[in-house]
């Protein structure tokens, strides 16, 4: 018979904490069922509004709730009982932490009696999450709550951070000794205007400089038009971090490309020939690929301004509105030349690669993974979701997806985490189940958390899971590379994922020949439910970064022997052509 579920007065301290994560607008928690956490999952049981989500290891469960937050910009939960279960989550929350995604963990604690006895499952999570959360405390008795978990739940909208409970199970299933009430929650941020000092110094450093270089990264999203047209008026390039790439990179007639270890094109160069550097919403962490010198910086949160490099000029504030200030101080610039100079490098770059990577790519086996991407690319939807594995699918992401204001790229950018993709893929498809959701996982990636298939195909999400698979962990051979050592551990035993994939329940197809990889994917991407699609791809195709020094081409002479070094850019030089046509027509 089917489960009659309704709202009533809470009889638990877990039914309470239910209640109030209703309340907040939460609709499912993740997690993996057990011991200290029964009594949250049955109250989630008796409770209308919110489903628990069973997945297959905690890790995923935190991973799933990251990608849920970052999609709908809301509140997300996932949960783990105690000792293991909580210590798995780990993984995730570190992802989510720095990733600024609002989430709240569960961690479910031993008795309350018990704790400080060498119990068993004993751990003190208290402790353990300190360092990828902004808020971790404990309840240890029913009058904490509901304030305590009102707090941790303000905490995580207010700061975009992680929020820990640690709630021993005999406390969950104590009675309630305070009303629940109704209090909403602050989900929208004030906007923090810059002091005006601030934006006078970066004005008198931008009017002074003869060239300047724009390098943005997420923080910017919503200022969008107010920096190209910045670009516009004082004829500076502009270049992106990876986060930054699907929010600002599309429609840029100002674009250079993008700058650190998955760069392309002309950015670098920009930065570094740049007479002023201007970072905008970005924390980009490589210093070597920043110049460290004549560099200002606009950024929402004070504590970021000035870690990376010695600043010139620093500025404390949202970064729509500083530009908004910033513009009216502003002298027009009429000089082209470094803009268009930087426009025509940036073509030349991105033409000098492409040659490899395009004509008779369905003809070449193994597959290039390249190939895959961009074939990807063309076959997703305008508005699809896309999840990447940390490793060479990054790359591939970074230079094959088109960004065009309406997709979705996310992955573990900031805490680089393998096996991320599909976890985050099947937060993405619950957050937004009419939406398409596409998981480009690597194998490596895949095989560390292969369980969530179950998941998958337990709850039948639509997902569709294109694995590269090229029985190898790539970016550690290229980084093994570099350093002019031999790769050593990096290739596994070929799996044929799709044999895998089918022994669970999943539709599931394996191409070994390019020229069957387009019609491949078509039908998988137009197939109801969900679907992997198993490439076998190249496992030598590796990709050079834009800049390397001195000891890191010593390194790729000594090791990589027959290596393919390089990478193609996709339809982004189709875009850099166009803006160079664009630069040269407004030439007299």
């Amino acid at each position: 018979m089917p489960i009659v579920r309704r709202r009533r007065t809470p009889s638990t301290v877990a039914e309470q904490l239910v209640e109030v994560l209703r309340q907040a607008g939460v609709e499912r928690i993740y997690g993996v069922v057990g011991d200290s956490l029964n009594p949250v999952v049955d109250a989630i049981r008796r409770t209308d509004g919110i489903d628990w989500i069973h997945v297959h290891n905690e890790e995923s469960a935190a991973f799933a709730a990251a990608a849920e937050a970052q999609v709908t910009g809301r509140l997300a939960v996932c949960a783990g009982s105690c000792g293991p279960g909580n210590t798995h989550l780990i993984q995730g929350l570190y992802d989510a932490q720095r990733s600024g995604a609002p989430v709240l963990a569960l961690a479910s604690h031993i008795p309350s009696t018990e704790i400080g006895t060498g119990f068993f499952q004993e751990t003190h999570p208290e402790r353990v999450f300190v360092d990828c959360s902004n808020y971790c405390e404990t309840v240890g008795r029913a009058e904490q709550l509901p304030r305590i978990a009102r707090i941790a739940i303000q905490r995580a909208l207010g700061d975009g951070a992680v929020s820990v409970l640690v709630l021993p199970g005999d406390v969950a299933d104590l009675e309630p000794t305070a009303e629940t009430g109704n209090g909403g929650f602050v989900e929208q941020s004030a906007i923090a205007a810059p002091p005006s000092a601030q934006v006078t110094a970066l004005a008198e450093a931008i009017n002074a400089a003869k060239t300047v270089t724009l390098f943005a990264g997420a923080g910017a999203k919503d200022a969008r038009d107010e920096l190209l047209d910045l670009a516009l008026t004082i004829k500076a390039p502009v270049g992106h971090t990876l986060r930054g790439k699907e929010f600002l990179q599309y429609q840029n007639p100002f674009d250079v490309g993008m700058s650190g270890l998955l760069g392309y094109g002309a950015c670098y160069d920009a930065m570094h020939d740049a007479d002023l550097l201007v970072l905008v919403g970005t924390d980009f962490p490589y210093t070597e690929f920043l110049p460290g010198r004549s560099t200002a910086q606009i950024d929402h949160d004070r504590a970021r301004l000035g870690r990376r490099v010695p600043l010139r000029v620093a500025v404390h504030g949202d970064v729509r509105e500083t530009l908004r200030r910033l513009r009216p101080m502003l002298e027009p610039k009429d000089d082209r030349s470094f803009l268009d100079g930087m426009l025509e490098r940036h073509c030349k770059a991105l033409d000098g690669v492409v040659d490899a990577y395009t004509g008779d790519q369905d003809q070449r086996t193994p597959i290039h993974p390249e190939y895959v991407a961009d074939v990807l690319d063309d076959l997703a939807a305008d508005d699809a979701i896309v999840t990447v594995d940390t490793g060479m699918n990054n790359v591939w992401a970074a230079r094959y997806l088109t960004p065009n204001g309406r997709r979705r790229v996310i992955g573990s950018f900031r805490h680089g985490s393998m096996a991320n993709a599909l976890p985050h893929a099947i937060g993405a498809q619950f957050a937004q189940p009419g939406r398409q959701v596409i998981s480009m996982s690597g194998d490596g990636g895949l095989a560390m958390l292969l369980g969530e298939l179950l998941t998958v195909r337990r709850h039948g999400l639509p997902v569709k899971i294109v694995v590269f698979n090229n029985s190898s962990l790539g970016m550690v051979k290229l980084e093994m590379l570099v350093e002019g050592l031999p790769d050593y551990g990096t290739d596994h035993d070929p799996i044929d994922y799709a044999t895998i994939a089918r022994g669970v329940g999943i539709d599931a197809i394996r191409i070994e020949d390019p020229a069957a990889l387009r019609d491949g994917l078509t039908t998988a991407f137009a197939t109801d439910g969900p679907v992997l699609v198993d490439v076998v791809t190249d496992p030598n195709a590796l990709s050079m970064p834009p800049h390397v020094s001195k000891q890191q081409i010593r390194g790729f002479a000594t090791a990589a022997g027959k290596t393919v070094l390089g990478g193609g850019v996709g339809k982004m030089v189709e875009m850099a052509r166009s803006n160079l046509r664009n630069a040269r027509a407004l030439k007299p």
